[in-house]
Parts: C-alpha cells; sequence; structure tokens
C-alpha cells in the first residue's frame, strides 16, 4: 500500500500564485488510502445502480451523479477540507458574502470513452466576469489518474486568454496524479476530460465551489431538502446554502433559510440582513433625514 504523507494544514501562497498563473494545481496524496477506501465503498452501490450518461457533453460512456453528500458520508470530509477551503476564501471570498457548494458529482469514465469536448465550467453563467473568478473546481481522484485512462486534460494560462473550442492539443497538460490527490482549477481555465484508452474505469469526485450570490449548478434545496440538511454539521448547511446572502438574497419568508431546520412556517417577520456598509448607509440616511437634511427625491 502506498505510504500517506501528511499534508500541511493550508495551502500556501506559492500554490495559490500558482493556481492564479496556470489556472491549476495538484495536491497529490492529499487524503489518504483508507479514505479513499471509504469514499469508494460508500459510492460503489450508486455507480451500478445509475444508468451511463446520454450526451455529447457528458458523455456515452461515463456515469455520473451528484446528491454526494447524501451517497457518502467521507464527501463530507472533502467539502470542508481546511486546505481547500483555504484557497476558496483567497479566490472566491472577496466577490461575495459567503461562497457555496456549486456541484458535487462522482464521474467515472469507462473504457473506450472518448475525450470530452475543451470548456470552461463559468459558461453556465453567460455573462462577462470582468476578471472575476465566478467558480473554483476540485477533482478528487478515487483511482490512478494516468494519460490512458483519461486523467483530465487542462490549457495551462488558457484562463488569460480568448476562450475556444479548438484549443491546440501540443499546449495541453495531463493532470497525471495518484489516488487520493486533488486537482484544484479555476472555472475560467479550458480543460476537458481525456479519452479512456485503458481496460479499466477511471473514477473521480468533482466538488466544485461558486461565488454565493449565483445560481448553484446542482440544485442543492432540492439535493437536501431540509429533513435532510438538519442532519447535517452547520459548516456543511451554510455550504450548501441554507444561509442569507447579504444584501437578503435567497432568504425564507425573509429571515435566513436556515430557520427552515426549527420551523416551516409562512408567517415569520421579515428581518434585515445587510452589508455593514450598506446598514451604515442606510442609518446615516435616517439621521439625515431626522435634522431635515434629507436630500430632495
Amino acid at each position: 500500500m502506498t505510504s500517506f504523507t501528511p499534508q500541511p494544514a493550508h495551502t500556501t501562497v506559492a500554490e495559490l500564485d500558482l493556481l492564479r498563473a496556470r489556472g491549476y494545481v495538484i495536491f497529490e496524496r492529499l487524503i489518504p488510502d483508507a479514505e479513499v477506501d471509504r469514499l469508494c465503498a460508500e459510492l460503489e452501490p450508486w455507480f451500478a445502480a445509475t444508468p451511463r450518461c446520454s450526451g455529447d457533453f457528458y458523455g456515452w460512456n461515463t456515469t455520473r451523479f451528484g446528491s454526494l453528500l447524501l451517497k457518502s458520508r467521507a464527501s463530507h470530509e472533502l467539502a470542508l477540507h481546511p486546505r481547500i477551503l483555504t484557497i476558496m476564501d483567497e479566490v472566491l471570498g472577496p466577490h461575495c458574502d459567503w461562497y457555496q457548494l456549486n456541484l458535487t458529482q462522482a464521474v467515472r469514465i469507462h473504457p473506450g470513452e472518448r475525450q470530452q469536448v475543451p470548456h470552461r465550467d463559468e459558461e453556465m453563467w453567460p455573462c462577462p466576469k470582468n476578471g472575476m473568478e465566478y467558480l473554483v473546481n476540485v477533482m478528487w481522484a478515487l483511482c490512478d489518474f494516468t494519460p490512458e485512462n483519461g486523467a483530465t486534460m487542462i490549457w495551462p494560462g488558457s484562463h488569460h486568454r480568448p476562450p475556444t473550442r479548438s484549443p491546440d492539443p501540443a499546449r495541453a497538460v495531463r493532470a497525471v496524479m495518484p489516488r487520493g490527490s486533488a486537482l484544484v482549477y479555476l472555472g475560467s481555465v479550458t480543460h476537458c476530460a481525456g479519452a479512456n484508452c485503458s481496460d479499466a474505469p477511471r473514477t473521480g469526485l468533482i466538488l466544485s465551489y461558486c461565488l454565493g450570490w449565483l445560481k448553484q449548478y446542482e440544485n442543492a434545496f432540492l439535493a437536501y431538502p431540509p429533513a435532510v440538511a438538519k442532519r447535517f454539521p452547520r459548516a456543511l448547511r451554510d455550504l450548501i446554502g441554507y444561509r442569507i446572502h447579504r444584501p437578503n438574497l435567497g432568504g425564507y419568508e425573509g429571515q435566513d433559510p436556515a430557520v427552515l431546520f426549527e420551523t416551516d412556517s409562512h408567517a415569520l417577520a421579515a428581518v434585515d440582513a445587510l452589508p455593514d456598509a450598506t446598514a451604515r448607509e442606510i442609518q446615516a440616511f435616517y439621521a439625515g433625514d431626522a435634522s431635515g437634511h434629507r436630500p430632495a427625491p
């Protein structure tokens, strides 16, 4: 068995700089073999029960399914991994009140599957990004990723260039990594799954994170309704969206949606959820009004 080398608790500045410059970074053996084994054991029944995909993007010889937090208890630790969250704090944190899980998906590329079309995951939000990162993906390897079995292809630095469906194959790199590793890549970088030319499947998990004010790829409130989510730890509930995003975004009856863990009443008092700066602006407005200095409409 491959020995596990303990990893630092938090991502370093050099690793963040590399992520921003190249668009990706690989953390080898970020979790031990025993944890990978647990993930595989919990998810294998779902791989067996789930039909293969149907579509030129998802693939015709690939198995995918979501709702990982419901199907694998071990996936909770991946979602909250401190080294991963450090990256999200730095890359996404400055642009939102809080970031959220955009997607949890298990992916098994079977032998014979062709290369996926090159794409950028931020394409799901068709608007100018103005240099802001909307999304960061994490591909967790549940087996060794090799050039033969379809290791993810990435075009380094492509997030600094205009997008194209036909990037130069010679400029692509393969995210070759041992099981237990994590490939972290920006939603703005061009990438795709490679062709599986081996005789064994390639299995990984995608956990992606996005700005808290965006619509998620996976509808978390259908995947994890309150009766399910109430069994999750608070940090995980927050990450899937049971938390109001200031100012007043994503509430339930004018309150933080976490109130649903206590009541399902539709007769609740709306409560402000405002950024501190906005709250001060409003207070100043009314202070001016009381003094007779409010500007005329």
